[in-house]
């Protein structure tokens, strides 16, 4: 018999590390978003350590993230041709709230999809308004 796994409450950086590891391996196998990711990150563990740091930051207020999660996501739009949809980021989110749902459970993981619900709105449109303007016709 098969026993579910016990959900744990996120209140370290050590469970922070395993929900972004979680997640980018099943981000690195869904056929949408996997080929995107394996295109753009060179060093898969200096971007896990780089993530943990920022979702560190982000869900207990520990200032060890220093980069521009914005800028990033412009470039890589960028990289991509401007192809990036809002359909990517529907994607991404929902694997990140199953990732939670799987392996968490309490206020911090509940924080960690309401911001991530939060900032795949605001680094979409962040790209949006980056893209290059199509000229007007006259």
């Amino acid at each position: 018999m098969k026993y579910a796994q016990e959900k744990k409450e996120i209140k370290s950086r050590e469970e922070v590390s395993t929900l972004v590891r979680t997640f980018y391996s099943r981000i690195r196998k869904e056929e949408t978003l996997g080929p995107i990711f394996e295109e753009i990150i060179d060093d898969w563990e200096e971007h896990f350590e780089l993530l943990t740091d920022f979702w560190e930051s982000n869900l207990f207020h520990i200032r060890k993230y220093y980069g521009n999660p914005m800028l990033a996501h412009v470039s890589v739009d960028k990289k991509n041709n401007h192809t990036i949809e809002s359909k990517h980021f529907g994607i991404w989110l929902n694997l990140w709230y199953q990732t939670i749902d799987d392996l968490f459970e309490g206020q911090t993981a509940e924080r960690a999809k309401f911001r991530a619900r939060k900032m795949s709105t605001n680094l979409f449109l962040a790209m949006y308004h980056h893209r290059p303007q199509e000229e007007e016709k006259s």
